[in-house]
């Protein structure tokens, strides 16, 4: 059996270095980010998991960037992500796949460089070894044109699996088909989630890879409280229509959408799936601005939002845990397996993370740091600690802890074994999202 473990290594000096400037530059030294990366990799992955190995590289890519602050807070910083790429190689793979689901809106055009493609491609002629960059969406949206493309990625890419009785959401699930996720069509998701049935669309490569290495972002999110090592294999499903992130109606009506029942916020969430079930019709843009003047009209609260970004969504956790069962222990053919089927490791970016509004727009962090584990459980608890986060009132980090019950692990920072109580010394204050800001009351 594996060692579970995190390894922290900070990359500043001191904390007047552990600045947003400071670090942001640290992104262009090329010899600090591959020797840093290398470092972990020599301590904790041996060669022949990599060593003529199928690798599948899943960074973080949620979306283009919008504002100036976005190219080192929002996705896994493109540098962070070429220097691993040329780490990987040294050990000699078969072949590496770079991939992600960013979200439907996302232009993909405007996501990465022109330096990074040529990049890529210089260093596969290099090293002999085919790199593939793909956007593993199966559907996207522009919503400036309520333009809707289907299939942007065929269903043969695709897996439909179906973890069933299993699923963490059979526990919450019956036949009043409360399942949403905001901008989806809600049809869809009953039809994919129900009593016994929890299917999800998952790219194959997965399947076909040996090892995988998440190159998450850390940040805060305002359904999950934060998003690293756990959240990021949500880009592993390539139709968010497969993707419960929330229970429609209030926590008085058995959802957990927003607290406090209101008839206009009841009548605002019908007008959202009639706007959602049109998308790509005239009649969505019209439905959708009814909603949003229906919400506004309700006067909602911080902790009020159509989206669930608050600290009582329970299924956001338990879909994020399903993709990980899914990942780890999902074979070809649509099933479960007892045994791990391939090798998952975690090397997350947090020179400069993301806080406040989070995922989609984040303010940046002065993280300093980048981690290496072999379990995303324990990573995504290091975090908290980190972020000064009371664990066990973030669903995703006490179901996580649960999970991690009698679990022996390792944790070490530059080197040296540490407690977990010993992560208060790299620890600092975050800016939760709005939704999160009582979370601990």
């Amino acid at each position: 059996m594996m060692n579970t473990f995190v390894d922290i290594e900070t990359l500043y000096n001191g904390t007047d270095n552990r600045n947003i400037e400071f670090l942001a530059s640290l992104y262009d030294n090329e010899t600090l980010l591959s020797d840093s990366i290398e470092s972990l990799f020599n301590k904790h992955i041996d060669s022949s998991e990599i060593n003529n190995k199928r690798i599948l590289i899943k960074p973080n890519w949620i979306k283009h960037s919008v504002k100036k602050t976005d190219k080192i807070c929002l996705c896994t910083h493109e540098n962070f992500i070429l220097e691993t790429v040329k780490v990987i190689l040294k050990n000699k793979p078969s072949s590496i796949i770079i991939g992600d689901a960013p979200i439907q809106s996302c232009k993909w055009e405007l996501l990465l460089s022109r330096n990074f493609y040529s990049t890529i491609e210089r260093l596969s002629r290099l090293h002999s070894v085919p790199i593939v960059v793909k956007d593993y969406r199966m559907v996207t949206f522009d919503p400036e044109n309520n333009k809707l493309e289907k299939e942007k990625n065929s269903l043969d890419n695709y897996v439909l699996f179906d973890v069933g009785a299993k699923s963490y959401l059979e526990p919450i699930t019956d036949n009043k088909k409360k399942f949403r996720v905001t901008c989806y069509d809600p049809e869809l998701l009953a039809k994919y989630h129900n009593i016994g049935r929890h299917k999800y669309c998952i790219i194959k490569d997965i399947f076909d890879c040996d090892t995988i290495i998440t190159l998450p972002k850390i940040k805060t999110h305002q359904k999950s409280g934060i998003t690293n090592s756990l959240k990021i294999l949500v880009g592993i499903n390539g139709d968010k229509s497969y993707l419960p992130h929330h229970r429609m109606g209030p926590i008085e009506k058995g959802g957990d959408c927003y607290p406090g029942y209101s008839p206009l916020r009841d009548v605002s969430e019908l007008f959202l799936d009639k706007a959602n079930v049109n998308i790509g019709k005239k009649k969505y843009k019209l439905y959708n601005f009814i909603s949003i003047i229906l919400w506004k009209l309700s006067l909602p609260n911080q902790e009020q939002t159509l989206a669930a970004g608050w600290y009582g969504n329970d299924t956001i956790w338990r879909t994020v845990f399903d993709l990980n069962l899914i990942a780890l222990f999902g074979k070809k053919d649509g099933t479960l397996s007892d045994k791990p089927q391939r090798i998952i490791y975690s090397l997350c970016d947090g020179i400069i993370g993301g806080q406040g509004d989070g995922p989609l727009n984040p303010i940046p962090l002065p993280l300093g740091i980048i981690t290496l584990t072999n379990n995303a459980y324990l990573m995504d608890i290091i975090i908290g600690y980190i972020f000064r986060l009371s664990i066990d009132k973030i669903p995703l980090l006490r179901e996580a802890q649960k999970l991690l019950n009698g679990c022996m692990y390792s944790i070490y920072l530059n080197g040296e074994q540490i407690s977990i109580e010993e992560i208060n010394n790299i620890a600092l204050d975050v800016i939760m999202p709005r939704g999160w800001t009582n979370y601990n009351k």
